[in-house]
């Protein structure tokens, strides 16, 4: 049996893709799904004047709105339905999540299993609807002063009016991204959320490397500098790959059961444990905590007056937790760092595989069953976990700060846009070999069956 899985493994090439009607479909579908995503980016919303918008972010070009544009692809920029992308829906999933592992009542539901996880994801669809109605407020607000002392106005008829169905059309664009990875996700390949991120991401790589080449056209930029830039690129991809794929292998061990030969014999596994098991929800949560804040004072501070004392404070906060600013990418270490441990902490519980192995006669050699096991799984964890943390900040911290002190933090594909491409397209690619494999399978099954109605 071994030998045939080895043999299934070992065929998983293109060639099979003809035969994979499903996969081809879910692929195709996933496709489809993303190019739509790209076409709304370039849907403006209403009352805004685009040429004037791409003046004004030209002259403003840097800083947080560029990370920001990042992962939306360029819809902020172009101020499009989508201009805030997922990133209120993943805000308000920090926000319920945290809130399950501290209230009795939300800990309660997330215990219910799947008829909780959908209240839950309720809830959640519900704080982004509210955070995104928020947000398109002041970036409405912001819009109408965008520009004023250059005597450019971005907003056609600036008013109430304007600033309502900005709101309104913002909300709808982030909900229809919501419903889109939903429906990749149960009728595509990967993860629908993760994807639309990694898709704005990848959107904005031509327009990386162009400026890269132009700026050592041009002189601006020194050809060491794009030599170094390319090798970090191509060491943090190699790290990226070997990290994901890094895991600790506990041996498992189940009593010994009688054979139809009379032996007994003790099978073995292995139980893995990711060294980063947060893949790359810690990075995106963290830059989408920063992101939620600085979006905000960022275009508030537009309608206010400069010597306000309010003016003041969003000026100073906006310095100082400018990109590669060093408070901003302490206050960033620290973020990856804690959603690091906390959505280890949710993925993977102890206590629960700890009873399922007691509950299968599993259990590590050395250490007894139940709580001991338990605590057991939680210390390796809590040790790989540090390991994790350290690799995602180092991914994601240090590139940014070093491009950010070469002058080159404007380009902006640091370490934490090269982990999410990475991450999810190694992560799509397993998920088309299972159903490969699957299919393969399937297939075994059909002849073993045909083969028996002959005999």
């Amino acid at each position: 049996m071994a030998s045939r899985a080895d043999n299934i493994a070992s065929n998983l090439n293109l060639a099979n893709f003809s035969k994979a009607t499903e996969l081809k479909n879910r692929i195709w579908f996933t496709i489809g799904a993303l190019i739509v995503f790209r076409f709304l980016s370039f849907v403006p919303l209403p009352g805004v004047n685009p040429l004037i918008l791409e003046s004004l972010y030209d002259q403003t070009r840097g800083g947080i709105l560029d990370i920001f544009n990042a992962f939306s692809g360029g819809s902020l920029q172009r101020m499009s339905l989508i201009a805030l992308g997922v990133m209120p829906y993943i805000t308000a999933s920090i926000v319920v999540q945290l809130a399950a592992s501290l209230h009795p009542a939300l800990a309660a539901l997330k215990k219910e299993g799947e008829s909780g996880r959908k209240k839950l994801n309720q809830y959640t669809r519900y704080g982004a609807v509210f955070l995104t109605a928020v947000q398109g407020w002041f970036l409405a607000s912001g819009l109408e002063a965008y520009g004023a002392s250059s005597g450019l106005q971005a907003v056609v008829n600036p008013g109430y009016l304007f600033r309502v169905g900005a709101v309104v059309s913002l909300i709808g664009g982030t909900m229809f991204l919501l419903w889109l990875g939903e429906q990749i996700t149960s009728r595509g390949i990967g993860n629908g959320v993760s994807l639309i991120i990694m898709a704005g991401i990848v959107a904005q790589m031509p327009k990386f490397i162009s400026n890269l080449f132009e700026g050592g056209r041009t002189g601006s930029i020194s050809p060491f500098v794009i030599a170094g830039v390319t090798v970090m690129i191509l060491a943090l991809v190699v790290m990226i790959c070997f990290m994901e794929r890094a895991t600790r292998r506990l041996l498992i061990q189940y009593p010994k059961r009688a054979t139809q030969r009379g032996m007994m014999n003790a099978d073995r596994s292995h139980l893995p444990l990711k060294i980063n098991t947060a893949g790359v929800i810690p990075p995106i949560f963290a830059s989408s905590l920063l992101l939620l804040p600085l979006t905000i004072t960022q275009f508030a501070g537009n309608a206010l007056k400069p010597d306000s004392v309010m003016g003041k404070v969003v000026i100073a906060l906006n310095q100082y937790l400018g990109h590669g600013k060093p408070l901003y990418m302490l206050l960033y270490a620290l973020g990856i760092i804690f959603f690091s441990f906390f959505y280890t902490a949710v993925v993977f519980n102890p206590e629960e595989t700890a009873d399922n192995l007691k509950r299968n006669g599993g259990f590590i050699p050395g250490i007894r069953p139940g709580k001991n096991t338990a605590n057991y799984l939680d210390y390796v964890l809590t040790r790989i976990t540090v390991l994790g943390a350290a690799y995602i900040t180092i991914v994601c911290v240090v590139p940014e700060y070093i491009m950010a002190e070469t002058g080159m933090g404007t380009l902006f594909f640091g370490g934490t846009s090269l982990l999410i491409v990475v991450n999810v397209t190694v992560d799509t690619i397993t998920q088309i070999q299972s159903h490969l494999l699957a299919h393969q399978y399937g297939d075994l099954i059909k002849k073993a069956k045909l083969k028996g109605r002959l005999r």
